[in-house]
């Protein structure tokens, strides 16, 4: 079976100084796994590299089994990311920042609609639907960030502090 995410020996360094060294992991289809350590540990920095936010100094990244090493902007069909603070916008309400996103990935008007209904109920937030993002509450927020990130149907979902 082909791993969904793998990594060969994933280095990040800046300026002479290494931050992540040679990260090698297997991740299949249905596996949970958490990054842990304190801060500066390079948890993020990491998910920066597999998401393509930074490139990697050494190493390799596999998505189904293909090299997206150099060209992850390429894999980023597969990805649903939900970064550490909401990346939504605040003037849109619930339906329309779903219905962008979806839109952002290629899904057609009438497929992408229907989803983003779908997951505004599957997260309880049907009956905020209409209303502007910037009003909803932290935990409204942070559900919404998280449909936005699954709309497309990803192989592999990425959560920055997920607490």
């Amino acid at each position: 079976m082909t791993a969904t995410l793998r990594t060969q020996a994933l280095t990040k360094s800046y300026s002479g100084r290494t931050v992540v060294r040679g990260v090698s992991l297997d991740v299949s289809s249905g596996e949970v796994v958490g990054l842990l350590g304190p801060n500066g540990a390079g948890k993020t920095t990491t998910i920066n590299m597999l998401t393509g936010l930074a490139r990697p100094t050494a190493g390799r990244i596999f998505y189904q089994g293909r090299d997206y090493t150099h060209r992850l902007k390429d894999a980023q069909h597969l990805m649903g990311i939900v970064p550490d603070e909401s990346n939504l916008y605040p003037e849109l309400n619930g339906f329309e920042n779903l219905c962008f996103c979806a839109a952002l990935y290629g899904l057609g008007k009438t497929e992408r609609e229907a989803r983003a209904r779908s997951l505004l109920q599957t997260f309880g937030l049907a009956e905020a639907a209409g209303r502007k993002f910037a009003g909803y509450s932290k935990g409204m927020k942070r559900k919404l960030t998280i449909a936005a990130a699954v709309i497309h149907h990803p192989a592999i979902l990425f959560l920055d502090e997920p607490t």
